[in-house]
């Protein structure tokens, strides 16, 4: 008799449960000036070199089996004999945060890799990585690999880059090694350049070009002021205009990744739009958000919101514009509470709102059980029905997603499947799955999925 075991492992450590994340930062403040005399040489070479040996170089290598048929079915009746193969191969940057071997780099680096290879700067051994946790939005990702004694970068602070810093980025540009290039800081706050669906870029005229992609950006100090992540260019090659991810970015979604496994972020539930000159006349406050439409259900209509509301300012914050609305508010968890201050007719008013999250209750595998990372559920409602196309009358835990590469995915659980039955236990919210797979956590657990209406049976040790 063959039994199916599908392992999902989790990709995590003890030192995920963590409940806050310390980088090592940089002074606050730093003096911002040109050094000149007599008799010297400009040079950074001693503050770059703490730098060089922090960031890694990463080659991806993503397997396609032959047919693009389903790999479990070829372990299950030919064990390692495996069918024909090719692998495709990538390279990119990455940089090292932790003694221990925590990894910032790009979400596009590692997405859909079947095997992760590091290589660190004056050490002749290769390193398997595994992923912590990746994030399409921002584009980040934070791998792991089993080292110790490793020097971590200095961190920065977003207040302390100015426009005209000299900075330099570091990564491996086409495969040709560790490399740095010279620029300064171009433009801060760049958004709506349609790279990544949360954009707020340093940019910069330092090289960045194919393989600098999860490779630092650091500022004449040495610190760590940005995760380097496009180009514009027609060529592929650079023509000056390199983004990196800002730091304060970096830091707030590496530490969710590593304490959460996935990023998941505040939603208000409002449409807005930017205080225009026609529109000054009418609010005393001259920045700040102006509400639009307030989704129905949404935290920001049960905390009655109103069109025509600005928001000028959210814990003290200023908010200079939607966008900046849009960075605070993504900044904060799912159930964080903020407070708002709001100009409605000429009056200053405070309100308190209990954020959501933006997809929704949504259950990360990973949160309950080492052996199932990569697996997300959710709760059936009328978006998932729709968009799985799955009847009124079937109840069940959707697997709203498996990530790519994962454990998961290799064994053969796919998005859209519905969980009914974990042992004896019927399934038909996210309670109900949380506290059966908690329940069966150290023993061998059956679990009956529906798939296109066909009901199946899958064996997890």
């Amino acid at each position: 008799m063959i039994h199916k075991t599908l392992l999902l492992s989790l990709i995590a450590s003890s030192t995920l449960w963590a409940t806050t994340i310390t980088f090592e930062n940089a002074p606050a403040n730093p003096q911002h000036k040109l050094p000149n005399s007599n008799n010297e040489i400009l040079s950074y070479n001693g503050i770059l070199k703490n730098s060089i040996d922090a960031v890694v170089n990463i080659s991806t290598k993503t397997i396609n089996y032959k047919g693009d048929l389903n790999r479990q079915f070829f372990q299950e009746f030919f064990g390692n004999q495996m069918p024909p193969q090719k692998s495709q191969n990538s390279l990119g940057s990455g940089v090292i945060i932790s003694k221990d071997g925590y990894i910032v780099t790009n979400n596009h680096v590692v997405d859909g890799a079947d095997e992760i290879g590091v290589t660190i700067n004056h050490r002749d051994k290769e390193y398997l990585a595994k992923v912590i946790g990746r994030d399409k939005g921002s584009d980040l990702a934070v791998i792991k690999i089993e080292a110790k004694d490793l020097h971590p970068i200095t961190m920065s602070n977003i207040n302390d880059v100015e426009l005209g810093d000299v900075v330099f980025a570091i990564g491996n540009p086409f495969g040709v090694g560790q490399t740095v290039t010279q620029g300064i800081v171009s433009a801060l706050n760049k958004y709506g350049v349609g790279i990544n669906q949360y954009e707020n870029f340093i940019q910069t005229d330092a090289s960045i070009n194919p393989g600098n992609s999860g490779g630092a950006l650091i500022d004449s100090r040495g610190a760590l002021i940005g995760i380097n992540s496009a180009i514009l260019s027609q060529s592929g090659g650079n023509n000056g205009i390199g983004f990196s991810i800002p730091i304060d970015m970096v830091k707030n979604i590496v530490s969710k990744l590593i304490l959460d496994g996935e990023v998941q972020r505040g939603f208000m539930g409002v449409n807005i739009s930017k205080v225009t000159k026609e529109l000054e006349d009418l609010y005393h406050h001259k920045n700040g958000a102006i509400i639009t439409n307030v989704q129905v259900d949404s935290p920001a209509f049960k905390a009655k919101l109103q069109r025509g509301d600005l928001i000028y300012a959210i814990d003290g914050k200023e908010v200079e514009n939607p966008h900046e609305l849009q960075k605070i508010v993504t900044s904060y968890r799912p159930y964080d509470e903020i407070t708002l201050s709001i100009e409605r007719d000429n009056q200053e008013i405070t309100k308190k709102l209990k954020l959501s999250s933006l997809n929704g209750d949504k259950l990360s595998m990973s949160s309950i059980d080492k052996n199932f990372d990569g697996l997300y559920l959710q709760e059936l409602n009328s978006e998932t029905r729709k968009e799985f196309q799955i009847p009124e009358e079937i109840n069940g835990v959707i697997i709203e997603s498996v990530d790519r590469g994962s454990q998961a995915a290799q064994n053969g659980f796919m998005a859209g499947d519905i969980i009914i039955q974990i042992e004896n236990q019927k399934i038909q919210t996210i309670e109900d799955a949380s506290n059966a797979f908690k329940k069966f956590k150290d023993r061998t657990k059956r679990i009956y999925i529906n798939r296109g209406g066909n009901i199946l049976l899958v064996v997890i040790r």
